[in-house]
C-alpha cells in the first residue's frame, strides 16, 4: 500500500492518536519550535513539509501569528484536516504534492518539517535537501524533526522495544497501534550522521542535532547569510 493511501486511511484520527504515538512529544516539538531563530513579530514566510493535518504548523501560527505558512502533503486528506483547522486563516495555503516536487523559485526564511521525510529513499533525501537549500533566503533555517536509524541492528531492535514500550504507556490502542505499525513498514529511515552529511553537502551551515531520543531526532541547519567567493 502507497504512503498516500495509508496516511489517507488515518487523517481524521491523526491528531488524537500522535501524541500518544510519538514519546515525549512536547519536548520533540518544542525542541524544533525553540530552534526558529526569528521574534514573534517577524512577518516570516514558512515552508511546511509533509505538512498532514497542520499539527506542526499550528504551533508555527500560535508563536508566530503574522507569519505567512505554505503546507505540502501528498495526502489530500491530510490537507483537508489542515485547511478545517486553518479555515479562517487567509495566511495560510497548500498544495498536494510531494516533497521532490518543491519548487526552487518560490523562498522562504524556515522550512519545517515533521515525520516525514524518512519515507523517502535515501538518494531523494539528498536531493530534497538541496532543493530546500536553494528555496530559502539568505539567513534562512531548515528544521527536521524526524526519525533516524540506528547504527546496528542491534541497537535497531532496541528503538523498536523502547517506542512499543513507551507508546503502550501512553495508553495507545492495539488497532491504533497496528495501524501505526503497518504505516512504519514504509519507513526508510537513515542514519543520523549521513542526513547531518547530506545537510552540509548541500550547502548548509551550523548543521546540529538538538534532540534524540532512541530515533526520534530534531536536526537542522541554516543558509549562509552571504555567499562567499
Amino acid at each position: 500500500m502507497k504512503v498516500r493511501d495509508l496516511f489517507d486511511q488515518c487523517a481524521t484520527e491523526y491528531d488524537k492518536d500522535r501524541p500518544k504515538l510519538v514519546p515525549y512529544f512536547n519536548e520533540f516539538y518544542g525542541t524544533a519550535m525553540r530552534m526558529i531563530p526569528f521574534s514573534a513579530e517577524t512577518n516570516i514566510r514558512v515552508l511546511d513539509l509533509g505538512a498532514g493535518t497542520g499539527l506542526f504548523a499550528a504551533m508555527v501560527i500560535q508563536a508566530f501569528p503574522t507569519a505567512t505558512l505554505h503546507l505540502t502533503d501528498i495526502s489530500e486528506a491530510m490537507l483537508s484536516q489542515a485547511r478545517q483547522r486553518f479555515i479562517n486563516n487567509p495566511l495560510v495555503t497548500y498544495s498536494v504534492q510531494n516533497h521532490l516536487e518543491l519548487s526552487e523559485t518560490d523562498q522562504y526564511d524556515l522550512v519545517l518539517s515533521a515525520l516525514s521525510i524518512h519515507h523517502l529513499q535515501n538518494c531523494d533525501k539528498k536531493i530534497l535537501f538541496q532543493k530546500i537549500h536553494k528555496t530559502l533566503r539568505l539567513g534562512g533555517m531548515f528544521i527536521n524533526a524526524d526519525q533516524a536509524l540506528a547504527p546496528s541492528p542491534r541497537g535497531e531492535a532496541l528503538y523498536e522495544k523502547q517506542w512499543i514500550k513507551d507508546v503502550i504507556s501512553n495508553g495507545i490502542s492495539e488497532a491504533v497501534l497496528e495501524q501505526a505499525r503497518e504505516r512504519m513498514r514504509e519507513d526508510k529511515n537513515a542514519l543520523l550522521s549521513d542526513q547531518m552529511m547530506w545537510l552540509s553537502q548541500a550547502g548548509f551551515e551550523d548543521v546540529d542535532c538538538w534532540y534524540k531520543y532512541f530515533r526520534f531526532v530534531v536536526y537542522g541547519g541554516t543558509k549562509a547569510r552571504k555567499i562567499t567567493e
